[in-house]
């Protein structure tokens, strides 16, 4: 498998490609990461709320700890302590909801902003680059033999476009069926200047 085009303009284009995409993912990850981090940032009041809650619910459970020694009177005295850090406690589970929303709706929102330009890459680029380097491989494997030209110059027949077909010259066919070794030789090597390959490593 080839990764570049032996031709230099063509290596070169296709290096530039390869750059920029890998610049388009790079910036589109910096991008969703920084949406995740200024999502995060609103979870600030969920955890304050949250430390709040716990350290009044402790509070509240240790005053009702200690009015509950009291002789006589302690165990009415402690319910509404009780239920004051039983208050705190659900004020702190609110602060932990909370966080827990805003993590949620981070990641969400970091993967629906990066999705689409990475799919555009999964979906698009990739599988044209490497259909390019499977045939390119598999071209530049063919052009070592003698049959592979002819099979070279038999896909060029079937696939290049009519204008670079008649410019080389009138019945084409004809030459080619005749096994005219300059026809196969020019067909062979159009389709492996299409791929960007030279006629000869």
């Amino acid at each position: 498998m080839r990764i570049y085009a032996d031709r230099p303009a063509v290596a070169l284009r296709q290096l530039l490609t390869d750059l920029l995409v890998l610049a388009w993912v790079y910036a589109w990850v910096r991008a969703a990461m920084w949406l995740h981090d200024l999502v995060q940032g609103f979870a600030a009041p969920g955890r304050q709320v949250e430390t709040a809650g716990a350290g009044m619910a402790d509070n509240l459970a240790a005053a009702g700890g200690r009015v509950g020694r009291l002789p006589i009177v302690g165990d009415e005295l402690t319910a509404p302590f009780h239920r004051a850090a039983e208050a705190a406690r659900a004020l702190a589970d609110a602060g932990r909801a909370q966080q827990e929303a805003v993590a949620d709706a981070a990641l969400a929102l970091s993967l629906g902003i990066a999705a689409l330009p990475l799919a555009v890459v999964l979906l698009g680029w990739l599988p044209w680059r490497l259909r390019w380097m499977r045939r390119a491989g598999a071209a530049a494997a063919l052009r070592e033999a003698p049959a592979g030209r002819e099979l070279l110059a038999l896909r060029a027949l079937a696939g290049q476009p009519l204008r670079r077909l008649s410019a080389l010259g009138p019945d084409l066919v004809g030459r080619w069926r005749a096994g005219d070794p300059a026809t196969v030789e020019a067909l062979a090597g159009l389709e492996l200047q299409t791929l960007g390959l030279r006629p000869r490593p």
